[in-house]
């Protein structure tokens, strides 16, 4: 927990309460069904949580904005975004229905009522987003074409809608095709961990 509060120094006490409960209650779930690898537990808070929020770093959401997160698993991004922007709604959706099951079982805990999780395929999704966040599910260009027709186009952020998606590695063949629409973070530039060397946040706009 210590790490989140190194980088995100304005936490009200209700967020800092509901990010110090993650640990026990992914603990717990990951028991019974395993969403997270079991070596990685320990490292829940850097290398899940605070891999999350690298999102936050690069756009601060504004209040009412909808969000999907796609292939969400245990709930990374969705959740720990969800704790840091209370007034935006985030949609979860994975086709692995324990998954989600986990998902819906943590948010209750935390008494997210700005979180949906589905078991459904992105594909069936007909809604709308100011923005569709992921961890690196699929190929770049393979995942914009499943979400391209979920993007909305009202434009009220600073930075244009489309897709947040964190990834890891190099993946220059991926994205040359979008180049003058995409922006790419390095998570190094916010978070001094050597887990993040090679993580980044890609923003296309759609």
């Amino acid at each position: 927990m210590e790490i989140i509060e190194k980088y995100f120094k304005d936490l009200t006490e209700e967020q800092h309460e509901k990010f110090s409960r993650l640990k026990e209650l992914y603990t717990t779930w990951n028991n019974q069904i395993n969403v997270i690898s079991r070596k990685d537990i320990d490292s829940l808070y850097e290398h899940h949580v605070l891999h999350s929020l690298a999102i936050a770093k690069v756009i601060k959401f504004n209040p009412d904005s909808k969000i999907m997160d796609v292939g969400t698993g245990g709930g990374f991004p969705g959740i720990p975004l969800a704790i840091l922007f209370p007034h935006c709604e985030f949609y979860l959706i994975d086709s692995i229905g324990k998954k989600i099951k986990v998902v819906n079982e943590i948010a209750a805990a935390l008494q997210l009522k700005n979180v949906k999780a589905e078991q459904i395929r992105v594909q069936q999704v007909k809604d709308k987003f100011d923005f569709i966040v992921s961890r690196a599910v699929t190929a770049f260009p393979k995942f914009v074409n499943m979400v391209r027709k979920n993007s909305s186009q009202r434009d009220k952020n600073i930075l244009a809608n489309g897709i947040l998606y964190l990834k890891g590695g190099e993946f220059e063949e991926e994205i040359a095709g979008y180049s003058n629409k995409i922006n790419i973070y390095p998570c190094a530039s916010y978070f001094s961990e050597e887990f993040f060397e090679t993580k980044k946040v890609v923003h296309l706009e759609l």
